[in-house]
């Protein structure tokens, strides 16, 4: 318990130096938030702790394989699992114990937080409040089901900072060209298949954004991105056993239906091999909802679901597809990347834990989109009262004009 403690107030000094590197950068930042937001992060850590301890966990996994491996630290070198036992051997031989591993991955997942954070303030300053009176921004940061996930040791944390990463560094990627190419390889090395969504979700974004993008910077992402697919190939088939396959769809369709039978077998599985795509979808995203909640911490979820769906029901508008296909490259990245993840999870996902952990990976994409959407409606209200406004004060000086003349 010293040794979390330790590493509590020594991350926490660790963030106070990035947020004095970014403050230099950037006016919009509020450490007072931040700070909180470690605070509640480190919150989770302890919650999903003390749900390791009860449950079975791959973060003992992971610590139990590497703590007991006695070989040298490359050759354990790899994607998926081996990626994890790779990350977590330095911390083994530091003497770090199982909770200080875990509050050591707890951190990465703030981290991406962090980068989440930055990304939103730097492309949406405009304040959002829903619900009345809740700030949108506050409640897209604070959401209880996506501290959880990614405040242990686990490919959660580690993924959700690649992804966030990866995402505030494209809008300006030959600055950024670093946390560019970091996030990039985390995301493979942990999940392949992701990497292979957010690409695509990236050159799609970049090609049918409205702002013009020199022929420069979309070669180079272009290449960057097509050459890592096309490397990455292999490995990414091999997430679902279809390396060297002569029939991709048809041996896709095969695993798909074996993996459903498998997580539907479980104790929180739901059968949703015969539901419809749109009935796929929405489990995916919004269930448990209550009634098919799992347990205790399915309950949890269902009120953060709820939410979810409620701020899913502002984009069902008539108004948004226009806003889809106006909107700049990085609205329609995040869409494509939400809707491709999305669609390739409900093939292969039917247990309600897995759904609930793996959704986390995605959900900050649609947030940013549903965020840009309300923001982008506020901002045309503001101009169109200031242009009221201005009219009406024009139409008021020519009449005090006109009296003045008389």
């Amino acid at each position: 318990m010293i040794g979390v403690i330790f590493l509590i107030l020594f991350f926490f000094g660790i963030n106070q130096l990035i947020f004095g590197a970014y403050s230099k950068q950037y006016n919009f930042i509020d450490k007072n938030k931040l700070n909180l937001l470690y605070l509640y992060h480190s919150v989770f850590y302890g919650v999903y702790l003390w749900y390791a301890y009860n449950n079975p966990s791959d973060s003992k996994r992971y610590y139990k394989d590497v703590d007991h491996y006695s070989g040298d630290w490359l050759p354990i070198f790899g994607t998926g699992t081996e990626f994890m036992n790779f990350l977590t051997y330095p911390f083994t031989r530091l003497g770090f114990s199982y909770e200080m591993t875990m509050f050591a991955f707890s951190w990465f997942g703030f981290l991406g937080f962090f980068y989440a954070y930055l990304f939103f303030r730097e492309k949406i300053p405009i304040r959002i409040v829903v619900f009345k009176k809740i700030d949108l921004f506050t409640l897209i940061l604070f959401f209880p089901n996506m501290h959880f996930w990614t405040a242990s040791l686990g490919k959660g944390s580690v993924i959700f900072l690649g992804l966030m990463m990866f995402t505030y560094a494209i809008v300006k990627p030959g600055p950024r060209w670093f946390l560019l190419g970091l996030g990039s390889i985390i995301i493979y090395l942990v999940r392949p298949h992701v990497f292979m969504f957010v690409a695509v979700g990236t050159v799609l974004g970049y090609m049918s954004g409205r702002e013009k993008i020199s022929f420069r910077r979309k070669f180079l992402i272009y290449a960057v991105l097509i050459t890592g697919l096309i490397l990455a190939k292999d490995q990414i088939l091999a997430v679902v056993g279809l390396q060297g396959s002569d029939d991709l769809v048809g041996d896709f369709g095969e695993f798909s239906e074996k993996r459903t039978d498998d997580l539907s077998s479980a104790g929180s599985g739901v059968n949703m091999a015969s539901y419809p795509l749109p009935l796929k979808l929405f489990t995916f995203w919004f269930r448990p909802l209550f009634i098919d909640a799992p347990n205790f911490l399915g309950i949890i979820t269902s009120f953060e679901n709820l939410i979810y769906l409620l701020l899913f029901f502002k984009i069902l508008k008539k108004d948004f597809i226009r806003f889809l296909r106006k909107s700049p490259s990085l609205v329609k990245m995040s869409f494509v990347i939400f809707l491709s993840t999305s669609f390739a999870m409900t093939f292969v996902m039917s247990n309600l834990g897995i759904i609930m952990r793996q959704k986390s990976m995605v959900m900050y994409y649609i947030f940013f989109v549903i965020y840009y959407y309300l923001a982008e409606k506020k901002y045309y209200k503001i101009l169109l009262r200031r242009k009221k406004i201005k009219a009406r004060s024009e139409r008021l000086n020519k009449k005090v004009d006109v009296a003045t003349a008389q």
